[in-house]
């Protein structure tokens, strides 16, 4: 499986100040934050492999009424050397039924590692910290869970022969589902998913 995860996705308007009474917001958290793997589905699919993606809050120093989340990604053998990395922030848009997930690839990421394991106390990060903003991707609710895709164009990208990714995520009550794909110059599809979708299924999932 090419080691491609979530993007945490669209563009709109983004609303700071309402998020905190927005319902949905800790909805989407609640369906983020935890622990899922792909191993079920490595156990029937040899081209799919283990992965864990681990998800925890984090608050940000100069923002005390924003959502943010720091989530990593890597091979269930090799827990301690992640390949993705992001820190994510969740915010309301000018539509209240469409969340959006901003995600941000941390400055020192080597830092962050096992972030998620540390006490609560010690999780707190700063603007600086966040990095470069890398896409969006905008949630809206369906029946069981949320639904969210990136914009029609993609998201701009360098990775491994990928000049855009796009995306389509489901969050849903045994974990998540994706479709993350990277595209050439050309149009051409060049890794990511093609006839299913990475299937995350929850180890240990938290309340936010």
């Amino acid at each position: 499986m090419p080691l491609t995860p979530l993007l945490p996705i669209i563009i709109a308007p983004l609303l700071t100040q309402t998020q905190s009474v927005n319902p949905l917001i800790n909805d989407v958290v609640k369906h983020l934050v935890g622990v899922m793997d792909t191993t079920a589905q490595a156990a029937t699919n040899p081209k799919i492999r283990s992965v864990r993606m681990t998800t925890c809050k984090v608050p940000l120093k100069e923002d005390a009424q924003g959502i943010y989340l720091y989530q990593e990604q890597a091979l269930t053998q090799q827990l301690d050397n992640p390949y993705r990395q992001r820190i994510l922030a969740i915010k309301t848009t000018a539509d209240p039924q469409v969340i959006a997930s901003e995600s941000f690839k941390p400055v020192q990421p080597q830092t962050l590692v096992g972030f998620c394991q540390r006490p609560e106390a010690m999780r707190q990060i700063s603007k600086q910290d966040l990095g470069e903003s890398i896409c969006q991707v905008f949630l809206k609710p369906i029946k069981n869970g949320y639904q969210g895709e990136t914009p029609p164009q993609g998201c701009p990208a360098n990775v491994r022969g990928a000049v855009k990714v796009t995306n389509t995520v489901i969050l849903h009550s045994g974990g998540m589902d994706t479709w993350d794909r990277g595209f050439d110059a050309q149009g051409k599809q060049v890794w990511g998913a093609e006839n299913e979708s990475y299937q995350y299924r929850w180890i240990t999932p938290q309340s936010p």
